[in-house]
């Protein structure tokens, strides 16, 4: 209670201390806060939120933001991108934040057995149903964050999760999706979303997250479609 409480404070103090711009953030859409939010802005809340909340794929995506009427332009692509994701794959855990998408795949999307990074012939199955929708939206970069549960050490885990979002970039290259748009990284055991105690939890914890925003030929189009 004390961290989200303190979390919601910083929140708080950083949107108090923005342009004048912000204040109808609050009640606008995905879109509209896109816009709302300015480049140092979008970086510093998402920052906050990557750290506060421990996920690192959602601050990311946050981050990511260039604000103003191109961000709105943004925004609005991606509003489109989300609901052809969650459509594709419902399964999935679809959440826009900023200008940005957060993804998670767990369970039934992407499964990794305990200690491999082997994508399982389900992970492969459900990744297929990914790759129209980043081959329509070629023009965004997507970083891919792998995950362990606890079992072995701390530094074997912090390895295998590396391998395991390397696994899965491996897998979308070889099914034509450019190298250039990917960025891995592996958090290991950290960062957990359910407990370690069950065999349900620990397979939910070995999982995959992408963040995934706009890449600079999608920011300088915005840009010049908003006269920005």
């Amino acid at each position: 209670m004390k961290k989200t409480i303190s979390f919601g404070l910083a929140i708080l103090f950083v949107l108090a201390n923005l342009t004048t711009s912000c204040s109808s953030v609050k009640n606008a859409n995905n879109a509209q806060k896109g816009a709302g939010i300015g480049v140092a802005a979008g970086a510093l809340v998402g920052g906050l939120i990557g750290a506060s909340s421990g996920n690192a794929a959602a601050g990311a995506a946050i981050g990511a933001a260039i604000g103003g009427a191109a961000g709105g332009l943004i925004g609005h692509k991606m509003d489109k991108q989300a609901r052809e994701i969650s459509q594709s794959l419902p399964g999935a855990d679809v959440q826009r934040v900023g200008e940005g998408i957060h993804l998670t795949l767990k369970e039934d999307s992407v499964l990794f057995d305990t200690g491999k990074a082997t994508l399982t012939d389900r992970a492969k199955t459900n990744l297929d149903k990914l790759i129209p929708v980043f081959t329509e939206y070629s023009d965004t970069n997507i970083e891919i964050y792998g995950y362990t549960d606890n079992t072995g050490s701390a530094a074997f885990n912090l390895t295998l999760s590396e391998k395991r979002a390397e696994s899965v970039k491996t897998y979308l290259i070889s099914k034509g999706l450019v190298a250039s748009r990917f960025k891995t990284t592996g958090l290991g055991i950290e960062q957990p979303i359910a407990t370690n105690d069950t065999p349900e939890g620990r397979s939910q914890n070995r999982r995959v997250e992408f963040a995934i925003t706009a890449n600079d030929k999608m920011k300088e189009d915005a840009k010049k479609e908003a006269g920005q």
